[in-house]
């Protein structure tokens, strides 16, 4: 056996970047966008599930855009 042969799971890959600040309004990690439940459930989660909140992450991305004025907000005056 090669030792270039890696054993592998086939399941669903966390979204983890490491990059885990939570939103105080959303509640969701700006990293991942997974709810503090999500990331502490994930290893328990079953593959079906994982893929459900995998699919939802995308429509969650906007939530964090919000953006309440910064630099250019105060140039504007």
């Amino acid at each position: 056996m090669s030792k270039d042969i890696v054993w592998k799971r086939a399941e669903v890959e966390s979204p983890c970047i490491q990059v885990c600040v939570v939103h105080p309004e959303e509640r969701i990690c700006t990293g991942c966008l997974r709810s503090i439940d999500e990331i502490t459930r994930w290893s328990k989660m079953d593959a079906e599930e994982r893929s459900a909140i995998m699919e939802e992450l995308p429509a969650r991305a906007p939530l964090l855009r919000k953006r309440r004025g910064g630099r250019n907000a105060r140039l504007k005056r």
